[in-house]
């Protein structure tokens, strides 16, 4: 199951949910507008209930709920290396989140910055749950999600295919204000937060980055650090 108007209408498109629940006393917003019209484009019916069915299902569900049939089980090693990128294409290649609230809004922040696919870890990461899926607000029904064992190994299938691999790491010395994105292809790596990135993965990244802080607060959680290299370093570079 998943949940919200926003994450609801976003399943749909992907066309993975299978069945549209709407409670009895949801106002007809434009948020839900956008619901409907997707399970109309997709033929998929649209079943009304009382609003406690709705509260068994989702604590917060916004009044709508859908319920999922095959969800994407994501791209392999193997297919990572073989995917189409384009001549500019971003990749974001999250080492060791293991929250799905963190998962979702990473693959947020990245499908919003047009990323083309975010890798992940197997094992000690965070598995692509319904929590995910609504904290994505739906991305993670539309971004290509490679899922390896090794991510070290991914990040040289990556630099091999030709892409430059910058890591954020708020110990390093070069901001990405001292730095100027390459042109071509780029893959941004992100930690855990606290335990950073591994030393492998580090130690196998072309460049590393940190961001400025300039506040009483030492450091932004592994989303906010995304959405900020993603819309101050890397994109900018993409508008010359």
């Amino acid at each position: 199951m998943v949940s919200g108007r926003r994450a609801v209408a976003e399943v749909l498109r992907a066309g993975i949910a299978t069945e549209v629940l709407v409670g009895s006393s949801t106002k007809r917003t434009q948020g839900l507008r956008a619901v409907l019209d997707a399970a109309a484009e997709r033929g998929l019916p649209v079943r009304t209930v009382p609003r406690a069915t709705l509260d068994a299902l989702a604590d917060e569900h916004q009044g709508v709920v859908a319920r999922l049939g095959n969800v994407p089980k994501g791209l392999s090693e193997r297919e990572l290396a073989g995917f189409p990128f384009a001549p500019d294409a971003v990749v974001v290649v999250l080492d060791g989140i293991t929250d799905p609230q963190n998962l979702g809004a990473a693959a947020r922040s990245a499908e919003a910055a047009g990323a083309a696919m975010l890798v992940t870890r197997t094992r000690r990461a965070a598995e692509v749950t319904p929590a995910a899926i609504r904290a994505s607000a739906g991305a993670l029904a539309h971004l290509p999600h490679a899922r390896v064992a090794n991510i070290a190994r991914a990040i040289e299938r990556l630099q091999e295919a030709g892409f430059w691999v910058v890591g954020l790491d708020e110990t390093a010395d070069v901001t990405v204000y001292d730095d100027r994105c390459p042109p071509g292809r780029v893959a941004v790596v992100i930690g855990a937060e606290g335990e950073g990135m591994a030393r492998l993965t580090r130690e196998r990244c072309d460049g590393v980055l940190s961001l400025p802080m300039r506040g009483r607060v030492g450091s932004l959680n592994a989303s906010a650090s995304l959405a900020a290299v993603l819309y101050a370093y890397v994109l900018p570079s993409r508008r010359r």
